[in-house]
């Protein structure tokens, strides 16, 4: 019997639920920039954690390496997310997204 077995799989759906209902809370409330980045990044962990639950509960290593590439897709889109960021910085000296209105037409 494995260690995580132990705990219900229906444990794991209600706090990666929980923790992607907030980052979607942030998404759609939040102003800042690097909020909102935070609050994706926290969608794609939960995603990521669920992910590895079903893949330890069914003892299938696939999973395990699918998260794993998935964090490494994670932490480049993290780098060109602030590197966007810092550019907006430079540019409008605010990170606030509704200053962004003046890079339309």
């Amino acid at each position: 019997m494995t260690p995580i077995s132990t705990i219900p799989i229906h444990y794991y759906l209600i706090f990666c639920s929980t923790l992607f209902c907030i980052g979607v809370f942030g998404v759609l409330v939040k102003r800042n920039a690097l909020v909102i980045l935070m609050s994706i990044e926290l969608m794609i962990n939960s995603i990521n954690l669920l992910l590895a639950a079903f893949s330890a509960y069914t003892n299938d290593p696939a999973g395990q390496i699918l998260v794993f590439f998935i964090m490494v897709v994670a932490a480049a889109e993290v780098a060109i997310g602030l590197a966007i960021v810092v550019l907006i910085y430079r540019t409008t000296h605010s990170i606030d997204i509704n200053v962004l209105n003046k890079l339309r037409w």
